[in-house]
């Protein structure tokens, strides 16, 4: 049986050699972290499930879905609680409510548009306007930024994609490429000219597909925590693979697969999949192809951080209200956001709690991470205390950096991605896999995981 070595131990890293596993081909799988995961890291505290990076993945994407089901985990998956589900943007110091009917930044209600606060008559007249646009033909990349304000004008970019954005992302959508962050929109457009018309025809056709009463939860995930599937998956690969603790440094060619260069010697293969950042992926390829470091190294990062707090009633002269707030760069000093996690889902906090959950850095602002705990701690309190009015400190607080770990897909990605496949297919056993190339949700580092065992497993042996 030819050897495979799977680099990063993060979920897409751990999702190939769980497909590998499972098709009885026994890999090694490589990674420099004293723990597995990546990311993906839960912990208890207070009573509360405490995310230090994701929190859930979109119910949309199957590919999450359906590695908990084959984990055993179903009964495990919880729903957000979108019955109650109200997002609040800040504008001119105050939290305003995201108007109901937004897809993203995409109005499908007029009189939520109409009365919203949110935005200017200019925008909302540019908004109702955008229904009678007509199909254009376009061509090649844009960003997002210059896609939206076409259709919509800059204050819509400012208050509604901006945030949003630099919530998923942690990006600016200035650079972000529309055709690999918004495709579905960018086809809607191509379609029917306006956004807003075609938004609502998809709608119309999904709810005619869907049994009356029968909704899905935007979100997912499980009542432990995301920790439970790295928890799962390790535990399924429990004697069925190696796990070789260290860092790979580079990687060499040879007539019948690779040789892996690691701190203290070397490690041979048939096949190899890289599951790391692009960044690292990069500097582990150049010696096997030039043009293919380059690319990778052309993916950018982001820099996040998260701070959870626990807090209590006491906290504040009013209950926070929803899922939490989004600060938009006009109005950011260092916050990007916070999620008041107990009302986005069920059994986070015990009763009497209240779990803040507060997101920092992007790309306007890695600078923060090489803040001190005691810095950060001062400034989401004293932002918190100006933006919500929270009085006292935290029960209990954790704050989680994560350098570097969020893939950011700039204008030209699409192209970018495809030379990096074509150059890859062009090196019998390899696969990478990852969030650095078409998507960057749990559900798409799972797909690439899978998709990468998948073609190894393709290959004809070696030896």
């Amino acid at each position: 049986m030819p050897s495979i070595v799977v680099i990063g131990g993060g979920i897409s890293g751990l999702s190939a050699a769980y497909y590998l596993a499972k098709s009885g081909q026994t890999c090694t799988l490589v990674e420099s972290r004293p723990r597995l995961g990546g990311v993906i890291q839960t912990e208890r505290v207070g009573g509360c499930v405490v995310e230090a990076g994701p929190d859930s993945f979109l119910a949309a994407k199957p590919a999450a879905l359906e590695l908990i089901r084959e984990l055993g985990l179903g009964d495990q998956v919880i729903g957000s609680n979108d019955h109650i589900r109200r997002t609040y943007v800040r504008k001119n110091g105050k939290l305003v409510a995201l108007p109901d009917g937004l897809m993203m930044m995409v109005p499908t209600k007029i009189l939520p548009l109409v009365t919203t606060p949110l935005l200017s008559w200019g925008t909302k007249l540019r908004m109702g306007l955008e229904l009678f646009r007509t199909p254009r033909s376009t061509s090649g990349d844009r960003s997002v930024a210059a896609f939206i304000e076409e259709h919509y004008g800059t204050e819509t970019v400012e208050y509604l994609a901006e945030p949003l954005l630099s919530g998923i992302y942690g990006g600016n959508p200035s650079d972000l490429s529309v055709n690999a962050v918004l495709p579905r929109f960018v086809e809607l457009a191509r379609q029917y000219g306006s956004l807003t018309r075609g938004v609502l025809a998809q709608r119309a056709k999904a709810k005619a597909k869907t049994p009356p009463g029968k909704t899905e939860p935007l979100f997912r995930t499980l009542k432990g925590g995301l920790g439970q599937l790295i928890d799962a998956l390790s535990a399924s690969l429990d004697g069925k693979i190696e796990i070789r603790r260290g860092r790979a440094q580079s990687i060499q060619a040879m007539p019948n697969g690779f040789r892996i260069r690691m701190e203290d010697d070397w490690l041979e293969t048939d096949s190899l999949v890289i599951a790391s950042e692009a960044h690292n992926a990069a500097k582990l390829v150049s010696g096997v192809d030039g043009r293919l470091g380059e690319l990778l190294a052309g993916v950018s990062y982001s820099s996040s951080m998260t701070v959870a707090l626990g807090l209590t009633p006491a906290n504040f002269k009013q209950p926070p209200d929803g899922f939490g707030f989004l600060i938009p760069k006009k109005e950011r000093r260092r916050l990007v956001a916070c999620t008041w996690v107990g009302t986005k889902f069920p059994n986070r906090a015990p009763e009497g709690t209240i779990l803040a959950r507060c997101f920092l850095g992007g790309t306007n602002d890695a600078a923060v991470l090489q803040e001190t705990d005691e810095t950060i701690l001062g400034i989401v309190t004293s932002e918190l205390q100006e933006i919500v009015g929270m009085r006292g400190q935290p029960a209990f607080s954790r704050i989680s950096r994560w350098p570097s770990s969020m893939a950011q897909y700039s204008v030209g990605h699409g192209e970018r991605v495809a030379e990096i496949e074509a150059r890859v297919a062009a090196i019998p056993g390899l696969q990478l896999a990852g969030n650095a190339y078409r998507g960057i949700g749990i559900p798409d580092c799972i797909r690439t995981g899978k998709s990468a065992a998948e073609q190894l497993l393709t290959l004809p042996v070696k030896r």
